[in-house]
């Protein structure tokens, strides 16, 4: 198992790295998450929700929101909710120190989150929690691209059986 772990990050490295986006307002946080994943990732910090919504606007791959929930002026899911039209592809972790069963129902269901972890994070868990998401939304871009093909296909049919038809 050792092993399979070294050759995801080999092959993450060879190509380029998984970009995620970590929201907090404490700042000790926002550089202990950057000096723990680094080096296996893109990390993106943002210490607000605005400079949050500033970096998915320049980096409109990154694949991984992981916020805080307790930040002043807007919650973490309220956050997420914000962003969902205008940034619907990246997968979404909420992060908290305090254990709030509302926050999580109210994550879930208006947030769209894909997991719930709890402060201080375990790096195993959160690890596997990102890698997790990675592979979601993988998924869902290869779908979308496929999408994306089968609509150009479509209508390349269809503008050949209109010249059929108007021969």
């Amino acid at each position: 198992m050792k092993y399979l772990c070294c050759e995801i990050d080999f092959k993450i490295g060879m190509a380029a790295k998984i970009k995620l986006l970590y929201v907090d307002d404490e700042e000790n946080n926002l550089f202990s998450f950057k000096a723990t994943f680094r080096l296996r990732y893109d990390v993106f910090t943002a210490i607000s929700a605005a400079d949050a919504v500033d970096i998915l606007k320049i980096h409109h791959d990154i694949a991984l929101i992981i916020t805080d929930q307790r930040m002043p002026n807007m919650t973490g899911v309220e956050f997420l909710e914000s962003i969902l039209d205008e940034f619907p592809d990246p997968i979404r972790v909420l992060l908290t120190g305090y254990a709030d069963i509302n926050a999580v129902i109210e994550a879930v269901n208006k947030g769209k989150i894909f997991h719930y972890l709890s402060k201080p994070w375990n790096e195993e868990e959160l690890e596997l929690t990102i890698q997790r998401a990675y592979a979601i939304y993988s998924e869902k871009q290869a779908e979308k691209e496929l999408n994306q093909n089968l609509m150009r296909t479509n209508d390349q049919l269809e503008f050949l059986l209109r010249q059929k038809l108007i021969s």
